[in-house]
């Protein structure tokens, strides 16, 4: 067998990883404006809207890339694991729902799951930060916690209906260009 010397093909062209870079910087940007507000910002109504359009690695490379870079300078710690697993989880779960045409299509849909999914972030950020620092009672914590994650909830409806069209318009003409 002879070994061929030929350059592989690069998962990513250099066209998308700028695009997906300027996504990211958005998100970041985003973040970050919104940070005095607890709990509320256009990153994660982005997150989701990248994940239908782009699919779930697109749109785990612009989470996780953003959670790092943005946990950089506002602080990082043991937070941020919960932080990579809860979104891992809902970028995943909203991909699969996205498969669904019938969802694909409708907004009321994908806002009434972007509003949960502040919930489900918040829950599976509890369950990881009670493992993390031995809690005994994961309830209390939980519980604790469930305003800051109704905030999330109505930051992520609120963004994710004012983002929808714009970013949906900006990554059906990005996808075409790759075609």
């Amino acid at each position: 067998m002879l070994n061929s010397n030929k350059p592989k093909k690069p998962i990513y062209s250099i066209k998308e990883i700028a695009y997906l870079g300027l996504l990211i910087a958005a998100c970041v940007v985003g973040r970050t404006a919104f940070q005095a507000i607890p709990n509320v910002q256009p990153a994660t109504a982005i997150f989701l809207i990248i994940t239908l359009y782009l699919g779930i690695t697109r749109g785990l490379i612009v989470c996780l890339a953003t959670m790092t870079i943005t946990n950089l300078y506002m602080g990082m710690g043991s937070w941020m694991i919960g932080q990579m697993i809860s979104y891992t989880f809902i970028i995943i779960l909203f991909g699969i729902l996205g498969k669904i045409s019938y969802f694909k299509k409708s907004l009321v849909l994908q806002s009434i799951v972007s509003f949960f999914s502040g919930f489900i972030y918040g829950f599976i950020f509890s369950i990881v930060d009670v493992q993390i620092y031995g809690m005994k009672s994961f309830l209390a914590y939980y519980l604790q916690g469930v305003p800051f994650d109704f905030l999330h909830a109505v930051g992520n409806i609120g963004f994710y209906i004012i983002l929808v069209p714009i970013l949906r318009t900006l990554l059906k003409k990005y996808q075409e260009t790759l075609s």
